[in-house]
């Protein structure tokens, strides 16, 4: 049976209805696997060895109850054959330092989801720009006017951080909007903070689809996230609203351009954002979207990811 460790939120603050995380600790109990669950703060090094103060865990589908959990003990990360990194963001330093830890567990023969080096080199903004065929006019600066320049040249903008999730500090700025410089001075921090500026994409008003990638291929439906009157952001967490569609043929050879490729790099789990025909972001610390999918259309996608894992498994151990 093997010994599985989310590192995760805290399951109490968490939205049951909604949480990817949980549906695969739900599919792991289903599986007869035995989930431990720990936050970023309670992984650590000791000598060279990776550890973490981890509890054991009963999930339950059900919003009024659904979790049980045991003291946390202390346990070597080489004790578990699977560690799911399903921390939010921001990706700051202390999610640096943990996915150092991952490494030396990774380096004992523990299986980690998504690989700690590719969530290190694959920024969930600016990894679009190794496939530039697939996403519209794109600038990574903190130049100011040079965004400026850009956003003459191409007319209506986007303009998002770096490290931030579930659409904060994400502005559009119109052709000859007046707050058009405060807004780059405040998302960039005057001038100190990296930001990316993408060409707006109108279709935006039909839904931003997130697209599930497993070990390099697509679940074939998407939530395609509308937002809400008045508002240009259509996240979830921004308040927009999901809406299940078939992948499109447009989709599907976004899909076959990436999926390969972060496969390659170690990323089992990916959620790729797509507006029209137009790669956006590629979402991998805690890519959601599984329980909504999973209503709309009967599926399973965390049995999917959790049948990935078990052929990574038994490659580990030559079976």
């Amino acid at each position: 049976m093997p010994q599985i460790l989310f590192v995760m939120d805290p399951i109490e603050r968490i939205q049951v209805r909604k949480d990817s995380t949980f549906a695969m600790l739900l599919e792991c109990q289903r599986r007869g696997w035995a989930p431990r669950i720990c936050g970023l703060g309670d992984l650590y090094a000791r000598d060279g060895a990776p550890f973490a103060t981890a509890a054991a865990v009963r999930v339950f589908d059900d919003p009024q109850r659904w979790f049980e959990a045991e003291d946390a003990r202390e346990t070597a990360l080489a004790d578990f054959d699977v560690v799911f990194m399903r921390k939010d963001p921001p990706f700051d330093s202390e999610y640096l330092y943990a996915t150092l830890i991952l490494d030396l567990a990774k380096a004992r023969g523990t299986v980690v989801v998504n690989d700690p080096q590719a969530l290190r080199d694959c920024n969930e903004k600016l990894a679009t720009a190794w496939f530039p065929q697939c996403c519209v006019p794109t600038l990574v600066t903190r130049d100011i006017d040079r965004l400026r320049a850009f956003a003459a040249e191409n007319g209506a903008v986007v303009v998002k951080p770096l490290d931030a999730m579930g659409g904060e500090s994400v502005f559009r700025i119109p052709p000859g909007d007046p707050n058009a410089n405060v807004i780059l001075e405040t998302v960039t921090r005057h001038g100190t903070r990296t930001i990316m500026m993408q060409t707006f994409i109108p279709a935006v008003s039909e839904g931003d689809k997130r697209i599930l990638l497993i070990d390099g291929q697509p679940v074939p439906y998407a939530l395609a996230r509308v937002p809400a009157a008045g508002e240009a952001r259509a996240n979830l967490a921004a308040g927009g609203e999901g809406h299940g569609v078939a992948l499109s043929a447009r989709d599907r050879w976004i899909c076959e351009q990436v999926g390969p490729a972060l496969r390659r790099r170690g990323l089992l789990f990916v959620g790729l954002d797509v507006i029209g025909e137009w790669l956006t972001e590629i979402n991998v610390t805690s890519p959601t979207c599984i329980r909504e999918l999973d209503r709309l259309y009967g599926l399973n996608i965390a049995g999917l990811i959790m049948d990935a894992v078990a052929q990574r498994l038994a490659g580990r151990d030559g079976s």
